[in-house]
């Protein structure tokens, strides 16, 4: 699994107030908003697409246009949502699935609470969004179920990663697929944070990314 820093000044200058306890919810939305398309920029370098043939109103010429099947994007609710903006400003054409998971407090693994994707993604490119990838569990169980329903290229877009989520990932999508699944997998970050506290909070952070964005826990 391949982990994207995207070093840029304005990405810096957007997680610092993200990050500042004094920052409203209604900045935080906002910013939030732009720092995810910048993001966004970063993690669609990839992105599949095919020559095209067109005429400017001077002569023809050949240009650039996604492929088919468009890519899948993916929130992760709640907080994932918060992002959902700022991905399909820049991919307009992207389809949009949701995915709700919750950690079952019996066996304390991730638990799928809403599912509204297509059941076949071979083929598809999926960019999932979830803010704060901390112990990692919620992100490695979406990842593998994209995978396990074809998708051949997943970029996860996360707002912070802690080092200890980013190594629980890539384990647990080493333990629960198949050697042979073949597909491509990544994490863009605005920055990689020094650990995880006790509680499972990413240092220094900048908090509870759903709370901030939406005022309640």
């Amino acid at each position: 699994m391949e982990t994207l820093v995207v070093d840029h000044p304005l990405v810096a200058h957007k997680l610092t107030t993200l990050r500042d306890v004094r920052t409203d919810s209604p900045t935080f939305r906002r910013l939030t908003d732009e720092l995810v398309t910048l993001l966004a920029y970063e993690a669609t370098r990839d992105v599949r697409v095919t020559d095209v043939t067109i005429r400017t109103p001077l002569v023809e010429t050949t240009g650039t246009q996604l492929t088919r099947p468009t890519p899948l994007v993916v929130p992760i609710l709640r907080a994932g949502l918060g992002m959902l903006d700022g991905m399909t400003r820049l991919l307009p054409t992207a389809e949009v699935g949701f995915l709700g998971m919750a950690r079952d407090e019996d066996t304390l693994q991730p638990a799928t609470y809403a599912d509204r994707l297509p059941q076949d993604l071979s083929g598809r490119q999926c960019y999932v969004l979830d803010p704060m990838l901390a112990t990692g569990g919620t992100l490695a169980a979406a990842l593998k179920l994209l995978v396990e329903r074809g998708a051949d290229h997943v970029t996860a877009i996360c707002l912070l990663a802690a080092p200890e989520g980013l190594v629980a990932v890539e384990q647990k999508l080493a333990e629960t697929l198949a050697p042979d699944h073949g597909a491509t997998l990544r994490v863009v970050t605005a920055a990689v944070d020094e650990r995880l506290d006790e509680n499972g909070f990413i240092l220094p952070g900048l908090g509870d990314a759903g709370d901030r964005l939406y005022g309640c826990a």
